[in-house]
């Protein structure tokens, strides 16, 4: 039977063609995929151009096979059975051969991103998420349809009960019912979007879609030429510039006057040539940001930049960046491969992206792509261009700033999501030093600073009531909802207050700006967010929400200004069986983060059983940074869980928790009872109070408070502050923070454990040791380039020993560890460097063995912070002089060399004071010589001494005067022929004094008695034999 389609429908799509806005159809039931064709019809009919594409979204099966093949084969099997007439020809099945149509399943909804259809349907509600209903609703073009197909209900709140895919992963073993909050706001929404018609599957409207009633058809604002006021301010800037080069040919590709402005704007800083400058681009998603970067980066390269690097936290972002660079080189007459070269990333990760354009028309122009930490290679850059900085971490993206051409571009919201730091924080640091600088004449320190901003969609025209209407619903545009807070109170007074979600997500009109006031401190912290994480906070059964507020005024009747935002997970109470069947098997299932990480690090079955908080956000008002806020939050939680701040009785316990059951049956009933096409959608009126004060909840019995964060020292500095210690830190970096993840820990006062009053971790005592432990065994290898104060922070060791007492405790069991590791020549060798013998390098294999000790508190010595820190990065991260020079800035060379020796000193006299009679019996000595005195006095030995020497010369001077000895000497001859010689010579002698008398003796025996005499009397007579040449000659006396 054929009937006729309500005229509202049909004038709503064309309204929505006519004001190139998109428009959306909600059609419940079982035939509801029928209705496609005729909606199809009617799109068609109203748009004057060629037939729309249809993008058709689904989780897993389709009714009939997207394989056209497949299809055939399908229909055949239906004929056979009888289903399908094939004399009556199926709208759907004709719809479907037509074509033009493109199939995409949800998990595989990320590569539809970029492209444009006319008609956008969703099937199967129940694995649709908020992220993927903004990715593909954003698809759509102006003038479009968005299509969303439910099977058929009893009434539109069992939309509220319905189990969605994405419940399995927020339940766990403690908390398994997950609520339907979103989709109970979802539906509430609908009713206001006056886009939107909610119908059953024969095009009847429902009454939630009563707003429906009074449209009429709009008129259409164009001139003769079809143009609209918008377009016709483009093609008049287009024609103003089309003399101009290089600006007039690039601005010819922009689709709107925001982004042709931008364009312009771009050039101007390009041509005036001041390196350095800022502009920074920021607009939400589908406003042709990376279009407009990749046409003024063709401006450049025609206006003779030669080195120009662009960064984004992967090259996949820059896909359309190069596109329209491209696209731009086509504009201004440079072909590819003539001029210019495109080269592709080799790395699988990148999948082919573009990664290098070489330029070689004027002169060698190249565009490079570097990823966001290489900062130290801009060293030649002309031109930096930082697409979605947003996603970048604040730090590296100032350190990317340099004496150069610098363009930022950066999604300020969105369903990709991204944090406010850039813009809260850099942007604003930037036009405070412009300003600085313009008002010192003649400065040119300051950078100058320019800001663009695009509003105009490139797909649809401004004012779309879908784009409103999914902002609104994911609390995407946020960024003006954070009020200005007049007052801001001390953080002693003000309080923490529970909200509770069922009244937050209620869509009551209140309840609605408290939400985006509390996702737009979200959004404006560094947390990088996305539309899921809503979904998260509403239907989580484990995740409870605090605000800090300040003192409130009841009688003004408004909101309060909200000063913190705390998101809580409990977690725990896992069976000890689940515990053991997780370690056996290596698995860990969703939630329960800290429980399974703890459980997986020491192999702990009993951890898990008990029950704790994991704090998954804190988000503190931007005018309210650093002034205490964010630890009052944390110190009152920490007290709320621990009892303090409440006392209740069982029987209030029991009523509190019967409560909520009967509200849920009502609601259950209500439903039942109304009819589809009678049911009117409003927000409940009967709800409990958005705020409640800590002291008038019930906390749940905790044992623990825990923390999962990206590793940073002011981070972690804060967490430390509140008595949180670390059990697990991830030994690989994120690969686009550059963070490790880092666990952490408070124990809350609890009665279950038995723990005496001194330690202060409670039991968690001697898991923060095995900790501390590991991580210094890890600082050698994994964390070697941590910045050495956070690794200090971490490991947290004791560096002053003067509450101790300053003798050396001589146990025998640190004696002998001392006596294991260090050998008597260590010590001998620690001696000599502590006396200025040796140098230091000789003892560096030393320093790990004794660092370790240290750091271990086995040897109590007091250290300052700068020789603990010389000490900590030699010894336990392996490093060397030059690189603690370079960590320690204010110290010099010699200054550390100099308190690495007091430290070594220091160490050494310790050492020995244990171990000193160890060392000295081990080492090798030489006998020692005992000096004892002698028998007889020194004067005895002395004259004895005198009397040897005296028989010596007596027996000496008697073998002179011996007779034998002077018998050689003899004449040998007559006594008469000496005295006439004398007398014949009267008193005359001669002048030599010699006489000569005539010996009777040969010559042969004169010379051997000669020889014998010779050798009796030897060597001391050898001079005065062989200085007489003849014996017969004699002087006269």
């Amino acid at each position: 039977m054929r009937k006729k389609v309500d005229e509202r429908i049909r004038t709503l799509i064309e309204n929505g063609v006519k004001n190139r806005h998109r428009s959306m159809f909600v059609i419940i039931g079982d035939k509801s995929r029928d209705q496609i064709v005729n909606l199809h019809y009617m799109l068609s009919k109203a748009v004057v151009k060629s037939r729309p594409t249809v993008l058709w979204c689904y989780k897993d099966k389709l009714e009939l096979s997207s394989h056209k093949k497949k299809r055939a084969k399908q229909i055949k099997k239906l004929m056979q059975r009888g289903l399908l007439d094939p004399e009556k020809v199926d709208p759907f099945s004709l719809f479907v051969e037509t074509g033009g149509l493109t199939y995409c399943l949800y998990k595989d909804s990320e590569r539809i991103l970029g492209n444009t259809f006319g008609m956008c349907i969703l099937q199967d509600f129940e694995a649709l998420t908020p992220n993927l209903l903004a990715r593909t609703i954003e698809t759509v073009q102006g003038g479009g349809l968005i299509v969303l197909l439910l099977r058929s209900l009893s009434s539109l709140t069992s939309l509220c009960t319905m189990v969605m895919d994405v419940h399995e992963r927020y339940r766990t073993e403690s908390h398994s019912e997950a609520a339907g909050r979103f989709n109970e706001r979802f539906l509430l929404s609908l009713a206001s979007c006056k886009a939107c018609v909610v119908m059953d599957d024969e095009l009847n409207i429902l009454p939630i879609s009563s707003h429906i009633k009074s449209i009429i058809p709009v008129p259409v604002n164009e001139d003769s030429e079809g143009l609209s006021e918008s377009e016709r301010d483009l093609k008049n800037l287009k024609e103003e510039l089309n003399e101009d080069f290089p600006v007039g040919p690039l601005i010819k590709k922009c689709c709107t006057l925001d982004q042709g402005k931008a364009v312009v704007t771009f050039l101007d800083a390009i041509l005036d040539k001041n390196l350095r400058s800022t502009v920074a681009l920021l607009a939400a998603r589908g406003r042709g940001k990376s279009a407009a970067l990749g046409l003024a980066i063709a401006g450049a390269i025609a206006a003779g930049y030669s080195n120009i690097y662009v960064t984004a936290p992967s090259p996949e972002n820059l896909k359309t960046l190069f596109e329209f660079v491209c696209k731009g080189f086509d504009s201004i007459e440079y072909k590819e491969h003539l001029d210019y070269d495109i080269v592709k990333s080799v790395n699988p990760e990148f999948k082919k992206a573009i990664v290098r354009i070489n330029i070689y028309k004027q002169h060698r122009q190249t565009i490079q792509y570097i990823q966001p930490h290489e900062h130290e290679k801009l060293s030649q850059v002309e031109l930096l261009v930082v697409d979605e900085a947003a996603a970048i971490p604040l730090p590296v993206v100032k350190s990317l700033l340099g004496p150069y051409l610098v363009f930022l571009s950066s999604t300020v919201n969105g369903y990709e999501g991204t944090g406010r730091s850039l813009s809260l924080k850099l942007l604003q640091q930037l036009e405070e030093q412009s300003q600085l600088s313009k008002g010192v004449e003649g400065s040119i320190s300051g950078r100058v600073f320019k800001k663009i901003e695009l509003s105009e969609s490139i797909r649809y025209a401004s004012a779309d009531p879908i784009e409103s209407w999914l902002n609104a619903l994911l609390c995407l545009d946020v960024t003006n909802t954070v009020p200005s807070i007049n007052r801001l109170p001390p953080p002693g007074e003000c309080d923490l207050y529970y909200v509770n979600r069922d009244t937050l997500f209620s869509y009551h009109k209140d309840s609605e700006l408290f939400l985006q006031r509390m996702m737009a401190l979200y959004v404006s912290s560094h947390y990088k967010n996305s539309p899921n994480d809503l979904q998260l906070m509403a239907d989580a059964p484990a995740h409870h929400l605090f605000v800090l507020l300040g003192p409130v005024d009841e009688a003004k009747n408004q909101l309060p200004d909200i000063l913190c935002v705390i998101q809580v997970s409990l977690e725990g109470q896992i069976s000890r069986k689940s515990a053991i069947k997780s370690l056996s098997d290596g698995y860990q299932p969703h939630g329960d983060q800290i429980p399974w990480k703890f459980c997986e690090q020491f192999r702990d079955p009993d951890f898990p059983s008990l029950s704790g908080a994991r704090i998954v956000r804190i988000a503190t008002h931007p005018s309210a940074m650093r002034l205490g806020y964010g630890s009052a939050a944390v110190e009152l939680l920490a007290r709320y869980y621990e009892g303090q701040l409440t006392s209740f009785s069982e029987l209030d316990v029991e009523n509190a928790d019967e409560a909520p059951q009967g509200s849920q049956l009502r609601l259950s009933e209500a439903a039942e009872k109304v009819s589809l096409l009678e049911e009117n959608i409003k927000p409940k009126t009967d709800l409990p109070p958005l705020l409640v004060h800590l002291r008038d909840r019930r906390p749940e019995k905790l044992h623990y408070l825990g923390v999962s964060f990206g590793l940073t020292l002011d981070l972690f500095r804060f967490w430390k502050k509140h008595k949180f210690a670390p059990f697990y830190i991830c030994q690989i970096p994120n690969n686009v923070t550059g963070e490790h993840t880092c666990m952490i820990l408070k124990p809350l006062n609890n009665d279950d454990f038995e723990i005496s009053g001194s330690d202060e971790w409670g039991f968690f005592s001697p898991f923060y040791q095995e900790f501390r432990l590991r991580f210094s065994r890890n600082l050698n290898h994994h964390f070697r380039n941590m910045e050495y104060k956070l690794a200090m922070s971490v490991l947290d060791p004791k560096i002053d020993f003067t509450d101790i007492e300053p003798a050396p405790s001589k146990s025998d069991g640190l004696s002998n560890l001392i006596n294991t590791l260090l050998s008597p020549y260590d010590m001998g060798r620690l001696k000599d460097y502590s006396n200025n013998l040796i140098d230091f390098l000789p003892i560096t294999d030393l320093l790990s063995i004794l660092a370790h000790l240290y750091f271990q508190e086995k040897m109590p010595v007091t250290l300052t912070y700068v020789q603990a820190s010389i000490l900590f990065c030699m010894g336990l991260q392996n490093q060397d002089v030059s690189y603690v020079e370079e960590q320690m800035k204010k110290l010099e060379r010699q200054q550390i060399l100099s308190q690495f020796k007091k430290v070594m000193i220091k160490l050494y006299k310790y050492l020995y004071g244990i171990a000193s009679k160890e060392i000295d019996s081990a080492l090798p000595r030489l006998k020692e010589r005992v000096l004892e005195p002698h028998s007889i006095s020194v004067d005895e030995d002395l004259n004895d001494a005198a009397k040897k020497v005296e028989e010596e010369m007596k027996a000496e001077a008697d073998g002179v005067l011996n007779p034998e000895f002077l018998q050689q000497y003899a004449i040998e001859g007559r006594e008469a022929d000496l005295e006439n010689a004398l007398g014949n010579g009267g008193e005359k002698v001669l002048s030599g004094g010699v006489i000569s008398v005539k010996s009777s003796r040969s010559r042969v025996e004169k010379h051997g008695k000669q020889n014998e005499s010779n050798k009796e009397s030897g060597k001391k007579r050898g001079k005065d034999s062989h200085g007489s040449k003849s014996t017969s000659k004699k002087r006269k006396s």
